[in-house]
């Protein structure tokens, strides 16, 4: 399994996936689920990955191929004068793998299937955040919905839902992400650092802050720690429920 999570603020767009695979509790890894292509001064797209890894590998594989060919080929990442439309080759491009691999056609409970973030700038546009589905269509982030996660995303979602505000800073973003991870690491042992993050300053057409969180880092250490302390003090300060009296 894995977990990611791509947030739209007002003035960036911030990734961060972490790095575990497992083919049973035998067999775990660490395997990169974020990738980047972009042209500097014209336009950038992340793409992080979640799913059946030999698909996932597939589908960056064929983009990144494809991505070399001259500009008169067929359409790729940096040629698409669009967004939506590299959403909609990333989606047909997850398609044409999973289909090739499974003879029964895309499904969303087929065991090739992957669910794949994707989001960037184009010059002249504004950023835009999709969420692509193992069929192949998509949808894109709102001002109602500005954020996605896909892979392990029941115990850290309730945190982005209660704290997440799209005017908050970089560094705040991080910060409840690290939380978000936390939390997911604490629960669930199909997710693992380390964390990769990219932040992308809207307007600024080249790759942003590309980072890696291990499970050493202290700042990350510091927020796990002094957030389960937090919880504990307000767990306590919350009024008791009025428990029945036992009855005799």
């Amino acid at each position: 399994m894995t977990y990611c999570v791509a947030l739209k603020l007002d003035n960036s767009l911030i990734f961060m996936s972490d790095t575990r695979t497992n083919a049973g509790i035998d067999n775990i890894s660490v395997v990169k689920k974020m990738f980047t292509w972009s042209e500097p001064g014209e336009r950038v797209i992340t793409l992080m990955t979640a799913g059946n890894l030999a698909t996932t590998q597939a589908v960056v594989s064929l983009l990144d191929e494809r991505s070399k060919a001259p500009k008169d080929r067929n359409p790729n990442l940096m040629h698409v004068p669009t967004l939506f439309q590299a959403a909609r080759l990333v989606g047909d491009t997850l398609k044409e793998v999973v289909s090739t691999s499974a003879s029964g056609g895309p499904t969303s409970n087929s065991p090739f299937g992957a669910t794949l973030i994707m989001g960037g700038q184009i010059a002249g546009m504004a950023p835009r955040l999709f969420l692509i589905y193992p069929e192949g269509n998509f949808v894109e982030a709102t001002d109602d919905t500005p954020f996605f996660q896909t892979g392990e995303t029941k115990y850290g979602r309730p945190i982005i839902l209660r704290a997440f505000d799209p005017s908050m800073s970089d560094a705040e973003a991080i910060r409840l992400l690290c939380v978000s991870f936390d939390s997911t690491l604490k629960a669930n042992l199909s997710v693992g650092m380390p964390l990769d993050s990219h932040i992308y300053e809207t307007g600024s057409l080249r790759e942003g802050r590309m980072f890696r969180i291990n499970d050493t880092d202290p700042a990350f250490s510091q927020i796990s720690t002094q957030w389960g302390h937090s919880l504990r003090t307000a767990l306590d300060s919350l009024p008791e429920y009025p428990v029945p009296a036992k009855t005799s």
